[in-house]
């Protein structure tokens, strides 16, 4: 399957390949625009490396370690690893923006549009200084909409540690 890099996505011609309309219904990965299947940068890196999908930019052969050194450009390749470290767990991984999160998962086989989500997930460097009023709002936020908050601390190594966050009314 070849995808087309352009500063923020990847897009993959669904009239093209009927592995793309899989990749959007079955695996739940994109955004549909049209004949168009939008994926993130960390979707695609994702797919780059399980070997299930080319990533060209104007018809220049993007390999994994290239688009890997992108995202660390983008500062976004903490979000890969995290992202699939989840995949490979079996979640269906959706972009949590809107709930201040950096992504909101779905239990496998559960899909966007027809369930809710169950956990949000947020991100953070092991060193990073974490400001505990922003700490707060991601807990009363996650406690708002019903799901539960995960917070994903990636250390120097690129290992992953997860905390369940809640949030108590006092």
């Amino acid at each position: 399957m070849k995808g087309e890099l352009s500063e923020e996505i990847v897009s993959i011609s669904m009239t093209e390949s009927s592995r793309a309309i899989a990749l959007y219904e079955k695996n739940k990965f994109g955004k549909k625009e049209g004949d168009i299947l939008e994926i993130s940068l960390v979707e695609a890196l994702f797919l780059l490396e399980k070997g299930r999908l080319n990533v060209f930019k104007k018809d220049k052969k993007i390999d994994f370690n290239t688009l890997k050194e992108f995202l660390r450009e983008k500062n976004l390749y903490g979000r890969f690893v995290v992202f699939r470290d989840l995949k490979d767990r079996g979640y269906v991984i959706k972009s949590g923006y809107k709930y201040g999160s950096d992504f909101r998962l779905y239990q496998r086989g559960e899909s966007p549009g027809y369930t809710h989500s169950q956990y949000l997930v947020k991100i953070i460097q092991e060193f990073d200084a974490l400001n505990v009023s922003d700490f707060s709002s991601y807990a009363r936020v996650a406690h708002g909409v019903k799901k539960s908050l995960y917070l994903a601390v990636i250390d120097d190594d690129w290992d992953i540690t997860y905390y369940s966050v809640s949030w108590i009314r006092p």
